[in-house]
């Protein structure tokens, strides 16, 4: 039923009256909600910060203590063979310790500019500095700047092990403020300077700057000395004594500069100046570490366990590294390649070996080099890097297993010895620069011949073999090509001994390794020993392993033919 009113004016006035109390009805419904909502956030955001409290007192609850024996004397590692005797402490020898006031400030500052530029005003934690190294990072300066404080690479450096995990983290910023509080900013940066891996064998300030440049560190260079300060970040990858790695590290010295001057503590023409010296100036020649036993094989044991644990500093971390070393077997290689037991042509030839266990892929010893090229630690290792090529090792590998795994060939599987160019018109040719016509490829394998394994792997296919050799843990620098058939591509003495352990072991690839496990000084271990994988049907490797013993017993490797012992090679 509809309101009757007098007038229009008294219908205009009635509706006036009503709508301001919709509107307080609806403002205060929309107030009540708002109140709700902030009540409920403020009650989940206390929650929140319960439960991150009460986890991060749970996490630290087991953390270290922070053990002065510890700060002070930085642990070595201890290398063990593969039956537990300990045969080397790494690290011990390559330390020298120095107090603050023995550190220049031109040091100091090029430190604390790369790697902590606020360490004098924060707690342990630079909450505001790590803030600004994310901002510059997303700004494309990538890496310039750390998010971690000294004060917490202290931490790291001694007393947490450096598995990357929230725990380690929550640990690592309390024991950074413990630190804090019990010592005082230059015992920290102390601390630091003596415990920091600057690479080229170098634990600690004072022995960088012996090795890189056999002097002390007051006599120390503005180039060098921001030279040493980039090392931090990666040192093996900027460590200027490696041809390699000149490039790197002049790019990485120079970034150090603009941080130094970006800072206040040199001027745009020191940087300058500084900027235009070569990286190189004033290094000493690397030498040898003296007194290491099995140099060529502790080599090979440090660059597996820095390739697989990129963080870990050996010399310092107080690794327990267990190894797959035979020291009878070491012992034997050494004197193959080095004393009088064969007879070399001349002292420049050279020559390289891996014994290795075919089940378990463990490798026992290695042969890198002879005289004057014989590997030292830390330098080139023929045995295990890629600087030769492979020649006619790779023939079972890369052409006539394919052959049989994938074309389904048999070992008498005829194939034509019979004139042939790559398909770029090059000819190719037999060692003897002969030609035997129709040849089983037993007999092809057993007298080297180069046509039937080219012929092979084309018919094969250079990808298939490819694939199938990558299997066996041969890497490819290049894209294969037809003359890879015969061995062109790099191959170390470590990759061909495991691709032909295959063989040996049922079509099952093991790769070879020189650690079996480390242990951390917290008790806490990483296992290196890889798990076998089929890689070949075992008719396969069968047939392989019995045209390689025809090679050695009445092809061109009758020389190492031993008697009774079933060899094939």
């Amino acid at each position: 039923m509809s309101e009757n009113y007098r007038s229009r004016e008294e219908r205009r006035q009635v509706k006036k009256k009503k709508q301001p109390v919709a509107k307080k009805q609806n403002a205060k419904g929309k107030t009540s909600f708002f109140r709700k909502f902030l009540v409920s956030c403020l009650l989940l955001g206390i929650v929140g910060l319960v439960a991150g409290v009460a986890t991060f007192f749970v996490m630290i609850k087991d953390a270290p203590k922070l053990e002065k024996a510890k700060l002070v004397n930085p642990l070595s590692s201890k290398i063990y063979d593969k039956d537990g005797k300990l045969i080397y402490e790494y690290g011990k020898e390559k330390r020298t310790n120095i107090m603050y006031d023995q550190i220049p400030k031109l040091v100091e500052n090029a430190f604390l500019a790369t790697e902590d530029a606020r360490f004098y005003e924060h707690s342990g934690v630079d909450y505001k500095g790590t803030a600004r190294a994310a901002l510059i990072s997303l700004k494309g300066d990538y890496g310039s700047q750390g998010g971690s404080t000294i004060t917490q690479q202290v931490i790291k450096n001694y007393f947490l092990s450096m598995e990357k995990t929230s725990k380690r983290k929550a640990q690592e910023i309390y024991l950074a403020y413990k630190l804090e509080q019990q010592y005082s900013k230059h015992e920290i940066l102390e601390m630091y300077l003596n415990k920091v891996y600057l690479g080229n064998r170098s634990y600690g300030i004072a022995t960088a700057v012996q090795n890189y440049y056999g002097k002390e560190l007051k006599d120390l260079t503005l180039p060098e000395v921001a030279m040493l300060a980039g090392l931090m970040k990666a040192p093996n990858n900027y460590d200027p004594t490696k041809e390699q790695n000149i490039k790197k590290a002049t790019e990485r010295r120079n970034v150090v500069l603009k941080l130094m001057n970006r800072h206040g503590y040199i001027t745009k023409k020191e940087m300058e100046e500084a900027s235009k010296v070569p990286v190189t100036e004033g290094l000493k020649k690397a030498t040898e570490q003296k007194e290491m036993p099995y140099p060529a094989f502790m080599d090979a044991v440090v660059k597996e366990v820095e390739k697989e644990l990129p963080d870990v500093n050996i010399g310092s971390d107080g690794l327990e590294i267990y190894t797959t070393l035979d020291p009878k077997a070491q012992d034997f290689a050494d004197k193959l390649l080095n004393k009088d037991i064969i007879n070399y042509p001349n002292e420049k030839f050279q020559g390289a070996f891996t014994f290795m266990d075919t089940k378990t892929g463990e490798v026992r010893a290695i042969g890198s080099g002879r005289g004057e090229n014989k590997a030292v630690f830390k330098g080139h290792n023929i045995a295990i890097e890629l600087n030769r090529s492979a020649g006619s090792t790779m023939k079972p590998i890369f052409d006539y297993a394919p052959a049989i795994e994938y074309l389904k060939w048999a070992t008498y599987h005829q194939i034509d010895d019979s004139p042939f160019k790559y398909s770029t018109g090059q000819e190719v040719r037999n060692a003897d620069r002969k030609h035997l016509g129709p040849i089983t490829i037993r007999d092809a394998l057993k007298t080297s011949r180069n046509i039937p394994a080219i012929k092979t792997a084309k018919e094969v296919g250079i990808n298939k073999s490819k694939a199938f050799s990558e299997k066996l843990g041969i890497t490819f620098n290049v894209a294969p090509t037809e003359s890879t058939a015969i061995g062109t591509n790099e191959a170390s003495p470590t990759e061909i001994a495991g691709a032909y352990a295959a063989f040996g072991n049922d079509g099952k690839y093991t790769k070879p390794h020189f650690v079996k496990k480390i242990v951390y000084p917290d008790g806490k271990s990483k296992n290196f020993e890889p798990k076998p994988k089929r890689v070949m049907k075992d008719s396969t490797a069968y047939m392989i392993t019995d045209m390689l013993r025809t090679f050695v017993s009445s092809g061109l490797g009758t020389t190492a033919n031993i008697g009774s012992l079933d060899i094939a090679g």
